[in-house]
């Protein structure tokens, strides 16, 4: 696989894209950053974080303190693909409802083939 190739498909990853627009609005201790984004699992939030960590996108401060405490924040490169993420998820949000139009035209068409060539 091409390193962009993966590298994108690590900033555009499900959690991924999660975890980038939400460190945009400030670092995160790892329970408040996996109560914002909900319904991931600890393992996965920190296998996400520690991808986007290897990246350069994501930094872990760890202070040493009892108990320990662990904040995580953008790096200026991670910033730079967050921002770009988020006008991605901001032009989803601001065209689903031509998508869901196009989805629904799409199906129509094929149930009207299907039947038209009395297949299943």
């Amino acid at each position: 696989m091409c390193p962009y190739r993966l590298v994108l498909e690590h900033v555009t990853s499900r959690w991924g894209v999660l975890v980038l627009i939400e460190l945009l609005d400030r670092p995160y201790r790892f329970s408040e950053l996996r109560r914002a984004i909900g319904r991931v699992s600890e393992k996965m939030l920190t296998q996400t974080l520690q991808t986007l960590e290897r990246d350069g996108l994501v930094h872990r401060d760890a202070k040493p303190v009892i108990p320990p405490r662990v904040d995580y924040s953008l790096t200026e490169l991670g910033r730079e693909a967050a921002e770009q993420v988020r006008a991605l998820a901001g032009w989803t949000e601001d065209r689903m409802d031509d998508v869901e139009k196009s989805r629904l035209a799409y199906d129509e068409a094929r149930a009207s083939a299907t039947r038209a060539s009395g297949t299943s």
